[in-house]
């Protein structure tokens, strides 16, 4: 992770749940799961899985995953597609800031 990625996933102060859906043919699957990993490893507050999909059917409804990846954050909040570093980060302190907002 790059020290601008780190210094961001730092500020991180309450639970953060990254789960990745993957299938088993997705060429871009595992760089989202790499990074959700890295992130996790970075952070003692957040946790990652990674999903596949034809084995957890409840879970693609429950979440509405129609592509892959699809990175859902914290239950509310996700992506799909493959997004470089940087903008992965963003988007895990987005859902980060939004869940910290509603709690306080």
């Amino acid at each position: 992770l790059s020290l601008e990625s780190k210094e961001k996933i730092g500020r991180i102060d309450r639970s953060v749940h990254v789960q990745v859906f993957v299938t088993l043919t997705c060429p871009y699957c595992p760089g989202a799961v790499e990074m959700a990993h890295k992130l996790a490893l970075e952070s003692e507050y957040i946790r990652s899985d990674m999903i596949e999909s034809a084995e957890f059917p409840h879970l693609v409804s429950k979440y509405g995953v129609m592509g892959v990846p699809k990175v859902v954050i914290n239950e509310e909040f996700g992506f799909e597609g493959a997004l470089p570093e940087a903008s992965f980060v963003d988007e895990v302190m987005k859902a980060y800031e939004s869940t910290k907002e509603a709690k306080d």
